[in-house]
């Protein structure tokens, strides 16, 4: 019931942002299926390199917004988006989150957003299949351990 409910505001929240606008067929993607989620994890499992922090695969797509499945079986970077949030719900899995703090060893990826190493003096919070997370923009994010693996929905929304 909770990923039903999830579904329909989301479904609501991209109709809403789309208002006006005609997308073509290749920007949109409406539905996924709950087999095709479980296809997709297989997938993302096959393509995951031993070193690979993370593989992420489209889910859902109205363009400008696009939900992503990521699949992670190890700690990446800890990540800054400057101008989007990033909305997550966790499929399945577990892994400790922090955010806030200040980002180890920033760097500059593109011109909006920054990467480390880590995160100093974040607040650390335990995640679980069935969460929801939305991390504002401008607010250091980082999966700092995995419990095995945890699998994503991530969107970024951008609010500038």
């Amino acid at each position: 019931m909770r990923i039903a409910g999830f579904v329909l505001a989301f479904s609501a929240f991209l109709a809403a942002s789309a208002w006006g606008q005609a997308p073509s067929a290749a920007e949109m993607k409406t539905f996924t299926s709950s087999k095709e989620i479980t296809a997709l994890i297989a997938k993302a499992k096959s393509q995951r390199k031993q070193d690979q922090p993370l593989v992420a695969l489209p889910i859902l797509r109205l363009a400008p917004y696009g939900a992503n499945l990521e699949y992670r079986a190890a700690v990446g970077p800890a990540a800054v988006h400057e101008k989007e949030a990033e909305l997550f719900y966790v499929i399945d899995g577990g892994a400790t989150l922090i955010t806030g703090g200040k980002l180890v060893n920033e760097k500059r990826t593109n011109a909006e957003n920054l990467t480390g190493s880590g995160i100093e003096d974040g607040h650390s919070q335990a995640v679980s299949k069935g969460d929801f997370i939305i991390v504002p923009e401008n607010t250091p994010h980082w999966f700092s351990s995995i419990n095995g693996t945890i699998v994503l929905m991530s969107m970024h929304v951008p609010r500038h």
